[in-house]
């Protein structure tokens, strides 16, 4: 330990760095040294001005050095001090939750990316890794990590990671589910413009960037990315399906040193449990984990790509609002509503909040160069068979043809129509199984009125109306 005076040297393991910093035992040292050097000024008064000895001016030069030192020294402290005071980890602890914040700058915010996890924490540590590398000004966007009661490491990511951004995680004292935890984060969010990303999402550099300039000149867009969608396996999961496996063992073969830590898995596999990482941080650096990335472009060639960039046309543009990657002005969720937590299990959370802006007059944009990468996590393979979206599009122009030339018939089968696609919705929210959507007894005067007003649909015209009405009836 180098002492100065009531100063003194200090070495911060966490940064490798030495501060300075006043003794808390010497809390007036610059005063008494400004009183010893008046001392001597005062004793060199008394003596005659003509004979002062070399002695004593050399005296009074050190101690004036000295003053000057720890003046100087007190201004190093500060800028150390104000350092310490942006890196320390602020905690605020709410009745649902806590909240910690990290790299706390009072510099304004300018985005908000409010990320809701849930037992991810091998795929979150890299998204945060990703968002970090972001060529967006690292002061001006922030990053909102809404754990929603994780029981594996997740918590531990606060510590481990280090971001060059300001940095909320919120950790849920209880599971709500995710739109209650999104409504947190978003009631949170300092920027302007908010960014919702999965947890799992691998954003690429210019993925802030690219999202921010849409809306520098429009007020009144949402932004996505989730069209043009991109998967990545990052981690050899234990519990990938039959099909995730498959799909694996195919890309490590492009890759030699892929192909043996998979191999090596595979000799090992039956003596471990967790997951087995297959790409580090230097891969998101080089770009080196795209060689184990894959597009699926189930969207676009559901039909999206016939109505352009801005969905023009398109009956059902709020169905771009994906809550995995999309962003949004704060002012039009402010407007339209935040999301509805009556949504806790899977299911249209996003494209309910999409509808009520799309009522508000939000534009719907697809660009491809916001597109983040989904990790790929276990998945039960998919009990909803799911119809393309130009066959939803040409129902929903059937359907309001219907209504328009035929006001006062088909009540029966419009009223079974509309009920179904509300229970499709319940029942994936409440983890029913999605069947007997609308089951009448055999013979009953409703499910004989039904039918007969079915097979007049095709006659005059409503094919995909019929099409959709029957694969949904009959689940």
């Amino acid at each position: 330990m180098i002492k100065i005076d009531s100063y003194e040297y200090y070495y911060n393991p966490e940064d490798g760095k030495y501060y300075i910093r006043k003794k808390n035992n010497s809390p007036h040292s610059l005063k008494k040294l400004k009183d010893k050097l008046n001392k001597s000024k005062d004793k060199k008064n008394k003596v005659n001005k003509g004979n002062r000895s070399d002695d004593s001016t050399n005296k009074v030069d050190k101690l004036r050095d000295k003053v000057n030192t720890a003046n100087e020294t007190n201004k190093s402290y500060d800028k150390a001090d104000a350092v310490n005071e942006t890196n320390k980890v602020d905690i605020k602890d709410y009745p649902l939750y806590k909240m910690s914040i990290k790299n706390n700058h009072k510099h304004p915010i300018k985005v908000s990316i409010v990320m809701p996890t849930y037992n991810k924490y091998h795929q979150t540590s890299l998204s945060l890794y990703g968002l970090s590398k972001q060529t967006f000004p690292h002061a001006e966007y922030e990053v909102i990590l809404v754990d929603d009661a994780s029981s594996d490491n997740t918590s531990n990511i606060l510590k481990e990671v280090d971001v060059p951004f300001k940095f909320k995680y919120i950790q849920m004292k209880q599971n709500k589910g995710r739109s209650s935890v999104r409504n947190i984060g978003i009631n949170h969010a300092e920027g302007d413009l908010l960014i919702f990303l999965d947890g799992e999402m691998l954003a690429p550099p210019a993925f802030v960037e690219n999202h921010y300039k849409h809306h520098v000149h429009e007020s009144n867009l949402v932004v996505t990315g989730a069209m043009h969608y991109e998967g990545v396996y990052t981690f050899i999961m234990p519990d990938y399906n039959e099909d995730q496996v498959a799909h694996l063992k195919e890309l490590v073969g492009r890759d030699p040193e892929y192909r043996r830590l998979y191999e090596n898995y595979e000799q090992t596999k039956q003596h471990s449990n967790v997951p087995c990482p297959l790409v580090t941080k230097e891969d998101i650096d080089t770009n080196r984990f795209q060689r184990l990335s894959f597009p699926n472009r189930y969207f676009l060639n559901s039909g999206l790509k016939h109505f352009g960039e801005r969905l023009e046309g398109f009956t059902l543009p709020y169905i771009a609002f994906l809550s995995g990657n999309v962003s949004v002005r704060k002012a039009n969720l402010k407007k339209s509503g935040l999301f509805d937590e009556t949504f806790v299990g899977y299911g249209a959370e996003d494209w309910e909040l999409g509808y009520r802006l799309y009522k508000n007059g939000v534009q719907f944009v697809l660009d491809p160069f916001t597109v983040a990468y989904h990790q790929k996590h276990g998945i039960s393979k998919r009990k909803v068979k799911e119809l393309p979206f130009m066959h939803l599009h040409q129902t929903l122009v059937e359907y309001n043809q219907l209504e328009e030339r035929f006001p006062h018939e088909y009540n029966e089968l419009k009223h079974a129509f509309c009920t179904m696609l509300f229970r499709i919705i319940e029942y994936l929210n409440s983890g029913q199984p999605v069947t007997k959507l609308y089951d009448l007894p055999e013979g009953s005067e409703e499910r004989l009125k039904i039918h007969q007003q079915f097979e007049t649909l095709r006659p005059r015209g409503f094919d995909y109306l019929a099409s959709s009405f029957e694969q949904i009836y009959y689940l």
